[in-house]
C-alpha cells in the first residue's frame, strides 16, 4: 500500500483526531472513569458545527489558491535561514533549555512543585527557539547527525514535566521527515506508536509525581480519563458562552508577561475553583466571546492550515518544518486549547516568513 498517495499529514487529519478524541471519551463515560458521567447532546452538535466551520476554511482556502501560481523566493530564504545560522539556533535552545534546569534546581517531571514554576521566561524562548530551529534544520539540511540535537532536546523538554511541549517537538519532527524522507510505512506506523507510548508514559509519570494528588489510574485509564474530564469542562464552556468576556485572550496574549494562566480562569468560570483546566479547542472561545466567535476561530484555522500546507506541498523548503509546527500544536490543540502565547507566535512569524518570500500570482483560468 502506498500511503504517500494518501497524505495521512493534511489539514483533514484534524477531524479525523477530534473523532477519535471524541471516541476516548466515549470510553471514559461508559466505565465511569473517576465519576465521568458524560455530555450533553448540545456540546456535541457544538463540536461538529466547529468541525464543519474547520472544513469550509480549507474550502475557501483552495478557492482562494484556485488558478494561481506559488512561488518561493529561494535567495531570500537561503540568506536568512543558512545551515550555521539554524544549528546555532538549536544549539542556543538546548543550552537555554539546561539552564532552565538548573535555574530549578531539579527535574520537573518528578516534582509537581517544580512543574508549577518550571515555564519561566528561560523556558519559553528556549521552545521559541528550539522548536522551529529543529524542524527547519531538518526540512532543509540532509544530515543524520542533526536527529541526536532532536533527540536531546526532547529529553530537555520530556524533563519539564509537560506533554504538549515534548508532543509538540516529536510529532512535528516526525511531520517534517514524512515529507522531506521516503519513510518506509513500517517505520511510520513504528514512530505513531512511539509517540502514543510517550503521551501515555510522560503524562502517567507527571500526575503520579504530583505530591498532593491521592486517586490512582493505570496510565491507559488515565488516557482516557484525560479525553472524557476536558469533553465535560466543554459541557460546562458550551452553557457559559461568554462568560469569560474575552479573558483567556487577553490572558493568553499577555498572561505571561504577568504571571498568570489563562486555563486556571477556565478551571475557575468552568468548575467554580481555581484549576489549571483545559477545554479542547473548541472551549476558550466558547467561554469568551460564544458560538459565533469559535466558528470564526475554527474557519480561520481552516484557511490558514492549508493555505500552509498547498505552499509546503509546492515549494517545500523550510515551509516544511513551519507546517509541521502548525499542524502538531493544532492536534494538541484538540485537547488544551488556544491558550499559548508560544503557538500565537509561531502562527505570526509562518504569516511573516509566507509573506516575505513567498509570491502568489494568478495564471489564468484552465
Amino acid at each position: 500500500m502506498d500511503y504517500k498517495k494518501y497524505d495521512i499529514f493534511s489539514p483533514m487529519i484534524f477531524v479525523l483526531l477530534v473523532i477519535i478524541y471524541l471516541m476516548f471519551s466515549e470510553i471514559a463515560f461508559h466505565y465511569h472513569l473517576h465519576k465521568l458521567i458524560g455530555v450533553d447532546l448540545y456540546t456535541i452538535g457544538v463540536i461538529f458545527l466547529g468541525i464543519t466551520f474547520y472544513i469550509l476554511g480549507l474550502v475557501l482556502s483552495n478557492y482562494f489558491l484556485k488558478n494561481k501560481e506559488i512561488t518561493i523566493n529561494t535567495g531570500k530564504i537561503d540568506k536568512i535561514f543558512s545551515q550555521r545560522l539554524v544549528l546555532s539556533l538549536v544549539i542556543i535552545g538546548i543550552l537555554l533549555q539546561i539552564v532552565n534546569l538548573i535555574y530549578l534546581g531539579g527535574i520537573p517531571l518528578f516534582s509537581g512543585y517544580l512543574k508549577a514554576h518550571a515555564a519561566t521566561r528561560i523556558w519559553l524562548l528556549s521552545y521559541l527557539i528550539f522548536l522551529p530551529s529543529i524542524n527547519i534544520l531538518i526540512a532543509k539540511y540532509d544530515n543524520k547527525k542533526y536527529y541526536l540535537l532532536f533527540i536531546l532536546g526532547l529529553l530537555l523538554f520530556v524533563s519539564t514535566g509537560y506533554r504538549t511541549t515534548a508532543m509538540a517537538i516529536v510529532i512535528s519532527v516526525l511531520i517534517t521527515t514524512y515529507y522531506t524522507k521516503d519513510l518506509p510505512w513500517k517505520y511510520l506506523i513504528l514512530s505513531i506508536i512511539a509517540i502514543f507510548i510517550l503521551l501515555v508514559v510522560v503524562g502517567y509519570i507527571a500526575v503520579k509525581s504530583i505530591e498532593w494528588q491521592t486517586w490512582t489510574s493505570t496510565p491507559i485509564e488515565l488516557l482516557f480519563y484525560r479525553a472524557g474530564y476536558t469533553l465535560q469542562v466543554l459541557d460546562h464552556a458550551a452553557f457559559l458562552q461568554g462568560s469569560t468576556h474575552g479573558q483567556l485572550l487577553y490572558n493568553t496574549l499577555m498572561g505571561f508577561f504577568k504571571s498568570s494562566d489563562p486555563r486556571v480562569i477556565v478551571g475557575s468560570t468552568t468548575l467554580g475553583y481555581a484549576h489549571s483546566t483545559t477545554s479542547t479547542i473548541f472551549g476558550p472561545a466558547l467561554l469568551d466571546f460564544g458560538l459565533y466567535a469559535m466558528l470564526l476561530q475554527m474557519i480561520i484555522l481552516g484557511f490558514i492550515m492549508n493555505l500552509i500546507y498547498k505552499v509546503q506541498i509546492n515549494v517545500k523548503s523550510i515551509f516544511i518544518g513551519l507546517y509541521a509546527i502548525l499542524l502538531a500544536h493544532l492536534i494538541i490543540w484538540i485537547e488544551t486549547g488556544p491558550t499559548d502565547l508560544v503557538v500565537f507566535l509561531f502562527y505570526l512569524i509562518s504569516i511573516i516568513i509566507l509573506i516575505y518570500a513567498v509570491t502568489i500570482k494568478k495564471v489564468g483560468n484552465k
